[in-house]
């Protein structure tokens, strides 16, 4: 008997976020390897599509099963999980989908699940209307997030918040950043479709591209050379914000995994950047990406808002603050954000937003600009964030975009998920007088 197969495999990885409240990617990237490459792409639907809708999966399978299984049995509650998924948002035949799933109670070694699994998954299919219309009367199984993420979104944008949930339970596109030392977008743009690849230009990213589907970026023409980057569209507007120019020293903090600092390096190669994480592990990344693309960075492995630990008193031209945030523009590609992040996480990170600013602003020549940027839809890590260190700065004053690079806001830039097809994305760009 095979010790792997798509949805058990499927079903160790859920366990390991649900339960020991790990990264879906780490895992995904460790365990997808055991697999036969015919199933790993049914692995890593299955893995997104339960943590995706995991909260509405759960509160069926509460009702399917009488008493909650033993901790020591997450693995079969998760198999569960798979098993409604399919049944629910798959064009799987449903009589496949459950076989496939109740044999895999074998594959994960405990056999005596069969007919639990079976019988829970039978009573799904006869009686689906009346489990469904059960879960649609509380939010969180409805919307498929956590109650304290939708108190904050219908607090701070009542008018938007449930565009926001939509757009993050949708699966997101596959964009690229063309690198332009190489190609222009639309020369590459050209290529991929030459290649056979159903691709457009991102309306106002000069160098991104949509892809019509994703793909392994192997297909990728040109990608091991370094043609092109995956890169969200939004991602790619706030190195534009920066305008950078000949002779300029940049500094990228809290960088990896890197796409940031090697769009840095591809407008302007010749520039002294220095990029910073405080993950050495997550460093390599950037190292990776960099020799990929052919391009040159100083890495250094530090906690950025302890410059007394890394800073070589010499002052930057340009600072990205691409801050370490909530994340809650990102759900619809990172959806274990809603399983692993905390309410009382947001205080904290408020807290080393605040410090980054502060720490870093003294490293910054007169003249130069900070563009502040975060992956989140919540104001108090945003907006409200910039606003309170304006009124403290009077030397810092806010420079306005023309064409913004998304809504207006009374400071900086505000894309909530989905608007262009893009992530959610704050940004604001802060000169020193």
């Amino acid at each position: 008997m095979a010790k792997h197969s798509a949805r058990a495999t499927a079903a160790r990885i859920i366990t390991l976020v649900l339960k020991q409240q790990q990264s879906l990617n780490a895992v995904l990237r460790k365990n997808i390897s055991l697999l036969p490459e015919n199933e790993r792409a049914l692995c890593q639907q299955l893995c997104y599509g339960v943590i995706r809708w995991q909260l509405p999966l759960q509160a069926i399978a509460d009702q399917l099963i009488a008493k909650p299984l033993k901790n020591k049995d997450a693995d079969i509650a998760a198999l569960l999980l798979c098993g409604l998924y399919q049944l629910r948002s798959m064009r799987l035949p449903e009589h496949a989908a459950l076989s496939e799933t109740v044999n895999s109670c074998k594959t994960l070694g405990k056999p005596w699940a069969k007919g639990l699994i079976n019988a829970s998954l039978r009573n799904y299919q006869r009686n689906k209307q009346q489990f469904e219309a059960a879960i649609a009367k509380t939010d969180k199984a409805h919307y498929a997030h956590p109650k304290w993420i939708l108190n904050q979104l219908q607090k701070d944008w009542p008018e938007d918040w449930q565009s926001i949930v939509e757009a993050n339970n949708q699966q997101a596109p596959m964009m690229l950043r063309v690198n332009r030392q190489q190609y222009s977008r639309d020369e590459y743009l050209k290529w991929l479709q030459e290649q056979g690849f159903k691709a457009k230009a991102i309306n106002g990213c000069v160098d991104g591209i949509e892809l019509d589907k994703p793909c392994d970026v192997n297909a990728l023409p040109g990608f091991f050379t370094g043609a092109a980057s995956v890169q969200d569209g939004a991602a790619q507007h706030t190195v534009e914000l920066l305008g950078i120019k000949q002779n300029q020293r940049i500094l990228d903090a809290c960088a990896a995994p890197g796409g940031k600092t090697c769009h840095i390096l591809e407008v302007e190669p010749t520039n002294d950047v220095v990029a910073i994480d405080i993950d050495a592990e997550r460093l390599l990344r950037i190292k990776e990406n960099t020799q990929r693309l052919d391009l040159s960075a100083e890495l250094i492995a530090a906690d950025a808002g302890d410059i007394d630990a890394w800073w070589d008193k010499k002052l930057f031209d340009r600072i990205l603050i691409d801050a370490p945030c909530s994340g809650t523009g990102v759900i619809r590609r990172h959806p274990d954000i809603k399983v692993l992040r905390r309410p009382e996480d947001l205080q904290s990170l408020v807290n080393k937003q605040q410090q980054l600013l502060e720490n870093l602003w003294p490293l910054l020549n007169t003249g130069g600009l900070i563009v502040y940027t975060t992956c989140s839809v919540f104001k108090q890590e945003n907006e409200l964030q910039v606003m309170n260190f304006l009124q403290k700065h009077p030397e810092a004053e806010e420079i306005k975009r023309s064409p913004p690079p998304a809504s207006p806001r009374p400071v900086g830039y505000q894309r909530l998920p989905g608007e262009g097809n893009m992530d959610g994305f704050y940004y604001v760009c802060i000169r020193k007088i």
